[in-house]
């Protein structure tokens, strides 16, 4: 995960509140360079460096920034920080800590104020928070989006791929016929006992 130069034309802005979730922001980083977007990752917290973080945000305005990518736990106020210095888009990642297991990040992040909008992707969802991006910017680079397009097509192909070599296991391993199925006029389970003539009828 390499960092655009300090300066230098930006695609995307992932912020995260400390250097412990770095791992789950990890993904979008990932996603975004795979694309060829250039990408710039910070830790800056929202309340014990908010002047900092506010510079960084005009200056990635400066430099081109399409969208910000922000993770945090807890409060998780970052994501809505950084929505209050720009109106380029801002994604939300809630991360997962802390005795509410990010419960109480994702409503901290998803319950912004009118006037602010987040959008926020689940808990730990850095991945989709980077395809998000990549479309955001996608909107206006045309060349880009034929590489997001090919991105979701090698998915869909993936997932195509599994099916069939599942399908394949499923006839190797079927070790004999199908058991007949009554409905298609095949012959049926065994039935049980007959039930006896002289059983009195229900009251």
């Amino acid at each position: 995960m390499s960092d655009a130069d300090i300066g230098s034309p930006l695609d995307v802005a992932i912020l995260m509140g400390s250097k412990s979730d770095l791992e789950t922001m990890r993904p979008a980083a990932r996603v975004l360079e795979g694309l060829g977007l250039a990408v710039e990752v910070r830790v800056l917290s929202a309340h014990r460096t908010p002047d900092e973080t506010a510079a960084f945000v005009r200056e990635a305005g400066r430099r081109g920034v399409k969208a910000f990518i922000c993770g945090a736990g807890g409060a998780a106020h970052l994501a809505g920080a950084v929505a209050a210095h720009t109106t380029r888009p801002v994604i939300g990642v809630p991360i997962a800590n802390g005795p509410l297991v990010g419960f109480d990040a994702l409503l901290a992040t998803v319950q912004m104020p009118p006037g602010m909008p987040v959008a926020t992707v689940a808990i730990g969802g850095a991945e989709n928070a980077g395809l998000l991006a990549a479309q955001i910017a996608a909107v206006a680079d045309a060349a880009l989006g034929a590489r997001v397009d090919a991105e979701r097509a090698a998915r869909r192909k993936k997932v195509l791929e599994s099916d069939a070599e599942v399908r394949a296991e499923r006839r190797v391993g079927a070790g004999g016929p199908r058991p007949a199925d009554p409905v298609a006029g095949g012959a049926g389970p065994p039935e049980g006992p007959a039930l006896k003539k002289d059983r009195p009828a229900s009251r």
